[in-house]
């Protein structure tokens, strides 16, 4: 029989491509995306998708129950993938904000992990993967709100792994770099409720920076940048290895960051970060 895997995010990008990639190696694939007409999309290209929305607990609640109705109560792997990005200066986050970047990107991964060890633990194995980032290593500027959630992300999936080491569950994290995705465009929509830009004492650095980044379309990849088939052959190994990684480096960047945040004095590196 295929292993079953459930993954968050799948309307594009990273969970798009490992819905589609492990599909064609054999895995029976439940690919969720918070919308519903995405779903449908995903149907039509052959998938199985239903919706998952992390900001719901009645929405995890049920796509939990249709993963296990499918499968007759087992999961064999679960991708912790959805995340959505609220660009801007940490001192113009307004608490609302904040409240729903970490409904998503922690506060519904933790829930939806703790709903599914129970059928793993029942199984006697499985795996969890948790999709990090290099900004779960080192912050950049504008990016505080996401920042913060992957620097939780990774201390409650560090713990996890620590404190699930005699079960047969193995926790695992992917931490990616710049991939080519729709995280930009996406996080529009956020930066417009929450961020009052106009009335910020650095009206001038949002004109100078963030607001082109945010609104001109790029002419290629940026530097660094891999798609996200590179993600996918990481997710590969994490899944299909005798003994996994707990932590997968995709980019130049995380690799490089990573030894920085432990080599670099504290100064050293925010210098680095700041010209970057």
């Amino acid at each position: 029989m295929s292993k079953t895997i459930l993954i968050t995010g799948c309307s594009s990008g990273l969970g798009y491509d490992a819905a589609h990639g492990l599909k064609q190696r054999g895995w029976r694939v439940f690919a969720t995306c918070r919308k519903e007409a995405d779903c449908a999309r995903l149907r039509g290209e052959g998938l199985e998708s239903f919706p998952l929305d992390y900001a719901s607990s009645e929405s995890i609640d049920a796509a939990v129950a249709e993963v296990l109705e499918r499968t007759g109560g087992t999961l064999d792997a679960l991708y912790n993938n959805g995340a959505f990005a609220l660009p801007g200066a940490v001192e113009d986050l307004p608490r609302e904000g904040l409240r729903e970047i970490y409904e998503t990107n922690l506060f519904g991964v933790h829930e939806l992990s703790c709903k599914i060890i129970p059928v793993m633990r029942a199984q006697g194995h499985g795996r969890i993967i948790n999709c990090s980032s290099v900004l779960g290593l080192v912050p950049m500027r504008w990016r505080g709100a996401y920042s913060s959630t992957k620097f939780a992300l990774e201390g409650l999936t560090d713990t996890l792994r620590i404190e699930m080491r005699d079960t047969p569950i193995h926790i695992i994290t992917v931490e990616p770099g710049p991939i080519t995705s729709d995280i930009r465009k996406n996080s529009i929509g956020p930066f417009e409720r929450h961020v009052n830009w106009q009335a910020s004492p650095r009206r001038a650095q949002y004109e100078d920076s963030l607001l082109k980044r945010l609104y001109t379309p790029t002419e290629g990849p940026d530097r660094f940048e891999l798609p996200a088939s590179a993600v996918t052959k990481k997710l590969i190994h994490a899944l299909e290895s005798a003994r996994p990684k707990p932590r997968y480096f995709v980019t130049t960047p995380t690799y490089l960051m990573a030894a920085a945040r432990r080599i670099l004095p504290t100064r050293l590196l925010d210098w680095l970060i700041a010209k970057s």
